[in-house]
């Protein structure tokens, strides 16, 4: 597992986020609340989260000569199939330079945002993303196509800032112990440093306890979720400071680890696994 990395993020050493997606049918179940409206489902907050997340990157990378390619992005998706879950003109592609995703919005949508002073705007939101929910939960497939892909890309990229993988799963792997693929994803690396796993864990339970960057497995209640803390990375130095800022005061063995995961969490979680160093 990654102990740390410092290494800066330009547009000559690059990073890349990996995010691997439980698309399965499990997916469809309900997932918190929308405004006092119907619930959304968990395939849903995580299309919502992932379009938005993706919106932010794409603006801390737009400088006054443009979106700068100081990320390439792959989503994978797991379900009915396991492959890239890009939608539109990227669909297939493994790794997209971030200033491309900029370019292929699969539409813009129309939403409604609380203002300063009780007012409310109408933005349109880009939307790469839709939500699926189809199959089984083919996890040990989708971690092995992941390391395929993200192989390649440390192999173009052997002094860049290392890869962060976001991992989000509601359920357990129906294809085999996915351990050792956990595994050899956390030991991917460049020369500046291991790869940064996240394992984020939704909810199925509305009573569930959620539990966020735990330093010790003793408050985790079964053997899954243990193995998803334990192949877990530790959180980089600035990565907790993100977390410290988000009013999370961890401590340093914090695990890039979130169980029960709710909808606030899930976005918490991505805001901090997207912010692995400083972009010059």
């Amino acid at each position: 597992m990654s102990r740390y990395t410092n290494s800066d993020i330009t547009r000559y050493t690059p990073s890349c986020f990996c995010f691997i997606l439980d698309q399965s049918s499990s997916m469809a179940e309900p997932f918190g609340e929308r405004d006092g409206q119907a619930p959304v489902t968990k395939a849903e907050a995580v299309a919502m989260a992932l379009n938005n997340l993706l919106r932010n990157l794409i603006l801390s990378c737009s400088k006054s000569d443009g979106v700068r390619n100081y990320f390439e992005i792959a989503v994978i998706g797991y379900g009915e199939e396991v492959a890239p879950a890009w939608q539109g003109a990227l669909r297939g592609r493994e790794l997209v330079p971030i200033a491309e995703v900029a370019q292929h919005v699969l539409r813009l949508e129309e939403r409604v945002v609380a203002m300063a002073g009780g007012n409310a705007e109408t933005i349109k939101a880009p939307i790469w993303l839709t939500p699926q929910a189809k199959g089984s939960t083919t996890m040990c497939a989708a971690l092995h196509y992941a390391h395929e892909v993200l192989s390649y890309w440390v192999g173009r990229n052997p002094a860049s800032h290392p890869p962060v993988i976001v991992h989000i799963t509601d359920g357990e792997a129906t294809d085999g112990e996915p351990g050792p693929y956990l595994d050899a994803l956390a030991n991917l690396g460049t020369g500046n440093g291991r790869a940064t796993l996240f394992n984020v864990h939704l909810s199925s339970r509305r009573v569930a306890q959620p539990l966020s960057f735990p330093d010790k497995p003793t408050e985790l209640p079964d053997r899954y979720a243990r193995l998803l803390f334990d192949k877990a990375s530790y959180l980089t130095p600035y990565m907790r400071t993100v977390a410290w800022e988000n009013g999370l005061p961890l401590t340093d063995d914090a695990r890039a680890f979130v169980l029960n995961a709710d909808p606030s969490l899930l976005v918490l979680a991505l805001e901090i696994g997207t912010r692995p160093g400083k972009l010059w």
